[in-house]
């Protein structure tokens, strides 16, 4: 039974039309955009405000470190919000599951941009910042909305890859919004205004665009017809416990194959900031412009994937895209270390890289699942990619670089290849749409 929740989303959002593809490629741009935002605005602020505001105790490298582990949390809270939400999906539908999950990271959200430093509460400044933490990576689970398996089986069979890349394109536009909003607030003010007051903005548009995505993503997943088609996939909530009995393999292999990728994401996104910001006399404004321009390259790099893996499948562009970063590893991360002209290499290079692989990560393994398991295990697929390839990185990278040299930030993301290639060799069937 649909709750009162429910019933009023469908009744709000319900147009009585024919879904297409497109109209679902919309919603879901929609949703993962104002994902990625958030994310984003949160890694930016990990750098260049956090370390400052909450740890002006110890060194900018301990401090940049401590805000780093914080920003762990939310990967580690996700998959328990994936399991917390499912369950108010099962018993009030999916309308709820959204609402209260976007509910959840909007207060959350801007709960961060009413933090107070530590000179005026103390330690408590950090507690609280790491509740909120955790409070979005519990968000981040409930949010899950099912609507990139959904893409993928709706999509023309010749030209699922292009689909599949679709949601993907939330990522870097995410990152140019966040880092020029941070760029210009960090450029036009004075550093005492920035540190008092500046920073928190982007922490409020983020709130304003949970809001309108909300709208976006019910009026994708709550309508008769959208219910349909999740419905007709079997994309609907199984209890976790039983999906990972039943699937336990499965959810393991998909979590691992797109390792390489998600380590790459914040090795190019993340972690550069905060070696240019610590290591070198640049400020945060004119990196944060370079990072912007290399997001905008990464569109078209993402936009490009979906054509090459219609044209040779997407088991063997990941797969290809993998050995890529590999040799990218080995030489790429270096390029910091020798001004603009390096940091401003290695973020395209970088960028297209990522591009290519990360456009074809989403979707892959829903064909893996049975589908009474499909929904549930997909989504846990996600939440642990992210924590095994992501969730850590910034603070390895940084870690290891700033005690063994940058080469050694290069065996971390070797490690991620090797483990992709690995987890796609010891399961075929993560092969889709003629790969």
């Amino acid at each position: 039974m649909a709750s009162t929740m429910e019933r009023d989303a469908v009744a709000l959002h319900s147009t009585g039309g024919r879904v297409d593809p497109s109209d679902i490629a919309i919603g879901v741009v929609i949703g993962r955009t104002s994902e990625f935002f958030d994310f984003f605005v949160y890694a930016i602020a990990s750098v260049i405000v956090f370390p400052r505001l909450l740890f002006p105790g110890v060194d900018p490298l301990t401090g940049t470190l401590y805000s780093f582990g914080i920003f762990a949390l939310a990967f580690i809270a996700r998959p328990f919000g994936t399991a917390l939400f499912l369950a108010v999906d099962r018993s009030q539908g999916r309308g709820a599951k959204l609402t209260m999950a976007l509910f959840l990271m909007g207060t959350c959200t801007v709960a961060i941009a009413f933090l107070p430093a530590y000179g005026q509460i103390g330690v408590s400044a950090v507690w609280l910042l790491a509740l909120a933490r955790i409070g979005q990576g519990l968000a981040w689970g409930g949010a899950w909305d099912g609507l990139a398996p959904l893409l993928a089986m709706n999509a023309p069979e010749s030209r699922r890859g292009w689909y599949a890349m679709l949601p993907q394109l939330g990522a870097p536009l995410g990152l140019i919004v966040a880092s020029v909003l941070f760029a210009f607030f960090a450029g036009n003010l004075s550093t005492e205004d920035f540190y008092s007051w500046g920073w928190r903005y982007p922490f409020f548009v983020a709130f304003a665009i949970n809001v309108v995505a909300l709208f976006a993503r019910l009026r994708m997943a709550v309508t008769p017809e959208y219910e349909a088609l999740f419905e007709r996939g079997d994309l609907q909530p199984a209890p976790v416990i039983e999906t990972v009995r039943a699937e336990g393999p499965g959810i393991a292999i998909g979590a691992f194959a797109p390792l390489a990728t998600f380590a790459l994401f914040h090795m190019v996104t993340v972690f550069p900031l905060s070696w240019v910001y610590l290591f070198t006399r640049e400020g945060a404004t004119r990196f944060l412009m370079i990072e912007a321009l290399g997001a905008a390259v990464g569109i078209g790099a993402i936009i490009a994937s979906g054509t090459i893996a219609d044209q040779v499948g997407r088991r063997t562009l990941l797969g290809a895209s993998a050995v890529a970063i590999a040799v990218f590893s080995g030489f790429a991360p270096q390029l910091l270390s020798i001004g603009v002209v390096g940091e401003t290499i290695f973020m395209l290079l970088g960028f297209v890289l990522l591009g290519i692989s990360f456009g074809q990560s989403s979707g892959a393994v829903a064909s893996l699942f049975a589908n009474r398991y499909r929904y549930t295990a997909s989504a846990l697929t996600n939440d642990l990619a992210w924590l095994f390839g992501a969730g850590f990185a910034p603070f390895v990278a940084l870690f290891l670089s700033s005690h063994f040299g940058l080469l050694s930030a290069g065996a971390y993301l070797l490690s991620g290849a090797v483990c992709t290639l690995l987890a796609l060799r010891l399961n075929k069937r993560l092969e889709m749409a003629g790969g």
